[in-house]
C-alpha cells in the first residue's frame, strides 16, 4: 500500500471514531475525557476533519491527490504544533502529548516521504 493512502486510510479511521465516540478515541490517545468537558464537540469537529480529507485524498489522482497530501502534511503539522504548545503550556501531561505529537509527526514523515518518492500523486 503506498504512503498516501495508508494516510487516507488512517484518517478515515480515526475520524469515524472521533466523529462516533470522541470520548473512547480520545482516551486511546492517553486524553482524559473527563477532564475535557467540551472534548464531544471538538472530537466530533475533528472527525469529520479527518473523515472529509481522508476520503478526498483516497479518491482523488494525479495533481490533485500531490495537493491534498500537502495539505494533509499542513494539518498534521499544524497538530504538532498544536500539541507542543499544549505540553509547554501545561494542558497535557507530557507522556501523552509527547505520544500525540510523535503521531501526528509521524503523518507528516509520511506524507513528506510520499511526495519525495513521488508516490503522492
Amino acid at each position: 500500500m503506498d504512503p498516501v493512502t495508508g494516510l487516507s486510510l488512517g484518517r478515515i479511521l480515526i475520524g469515524i471514531g472521533a466523529l462516533v465516540a470522541p470520548s473512547t478515541t480520545a482516551r486511546l490517545f492517553g486524553v482524559d475525557a473527563a477532564a475535557n468537558p467540551n472534548l464531544g464537540i471538538f472530537g466530533r469537529m475533528f472527525g469529520a476533519r479527518e473523515i472529509a480529507l481522508g476520503a478526498v485524498t483516497l479518491v482523488s489522482k494525479g495533481s490533485l491527490r500531490r495537493n491534498l497530501t500537502v495539505v494533509g502534511i499542513a494539518v498534521d503539522g499544524a497538530d504538532v504544533a498544536s500539541g507542543a504548545l499544549e505540553v509547554t503550556a501545561g494542558g497535557l501531561p507530557k507522556v501523552q502529548g509527547g505520544a500525540l505529537v510523535a503521531i501526528a509527526a509521524g503523518a507528516v514523515g509520511a506524507g513528506v516521504i510520499a511526495l519525495v518518492s513521488n508516490r503522492g500523486s
